[in-house]
């Protein structure tokens, strides 16, 4: 069976596009329509707020150790799994990207470029005391203001901004954001452009030559965004790609040579292994394992 794929649900938010729910009742909603142990695919984004209890959480198959006062950010269409053994407390929020367009239109927020695929790159960050208490404050200002009768989205927007902004300052490698506007949209333009075509198409050239740009300028878009070049960008996305499908589907490597549009399995194997250090039966073998 395939990764299941979670949405946000927008008639529980009202429309707002953002929510925020208890990381305990992750253990006790039979609602959910999916395994939060298990691999899922997220189509919207979440900071993750730990105040009690520690474990190790998977963001696209690498284990990052959490405590009181982590913080993990997951990007929408990655890969990630909770750790619910130490039966951990904090506060989850979620929140589309429809509402960070909104956040933008408002007020100054942080571009969230996908950072994630430099393996250099960590989800998770630690709040000092000072800045674990500034952020219960702020969430228990928007749990406030939400369950108010005439609740206004724009409250809610700026304490979420001061948070974000709060959380954005503990990443050194995105302190500043590098990006001109015209940079941003070429950058999501290429993001989107490897989504539809990663699987048939590895050369930078062809996207660079699709995105009406040089091959040397869109190396320097990506180099300031996220630190690695637009080939390794390539490769990065494609890798975790293949990561998803062999953790789930028990995908044979002639197949996934044929899906990735390799010559044959060989060539397959050894794009893999160059990129993980491990063959895709090993990493199968690593991933396979049931949730206690």
């Amino acid at each position: 069976m395939p990764i299941p794929k979670i949405g946000f649900n927008h008639e529980k938010s009202n429309q707002a596009e953002f929510e925020i729910i208890e990381l305990a009742s992750l253990l006790s909603r039979p609602s959910l329509d999916h395994e939060p142990q298990m691999p899922h695919r997220v189509s919207f984004f979440m900071f993750i707020c730990i105040e009690a209890g520690q474990g190790s959480h998977m963001v696209d198959f690498e284990e990052y150790p959490f405590e009181p006062g982590s913080i993990i950010f997951v990007q929408r269409e990655q890969v990630h799994s909770f750790d619910l053994s130490s039966k951990p407390q904090g506060k989850i929020l979620l929140f589309t990207q429809a509402f960070l367009d909104r956040l933008h239109s408002n007020m100054r927020l942080p571009n969230y470029t996908p950072t994630h695929l430099n393996a250099s790159h960590s989800p998770q960050a630690q709040l000092s005391e000072l800045d674990r208490k500034r952020t219960r404050t702020l969430i228990a200002e928007m749990i406030t203001e939400q369950q108010q009768e005439n609740c206004e989205p724009l409250i809610i927007m700026y304490l979420f901004s001061a948070l974000a902004l709060i959380f954005h300052r503990l990443r050194p490698e995105s302190v500043h954001d590098r990006l001109t506007v015209e940079q941003n949209v070429r950058l999501a333009r290429f993001f989107e452009l490897m989504q539809q075509n990663f699987s048939r198409v590895r050369d930078a050239n062809w996207y660079a030559h699709r995105l009406n740009t040089t091959y040397k300028t869109l190396n320097q878009v990506c180099k300031l965004a996220t630190g690695l070049t637009a080939k390794q960008m390539i490769d990065a996305f494609t890798v975790v790609e293949m990561k998803r499908r062999l953790v789930v589907n028990s995908t044979a490597s002639q197949q996934m040579a044929y899906d990735f549009g390799f010559e044959d399995a060989s060539n397959f194997v050894k794009y893999f292994k160059n990129l993980t250090g491990l063959t895709p039966t090993q990493f199968q073998t690593k991933y396979r394992k049931p949730v206690l």
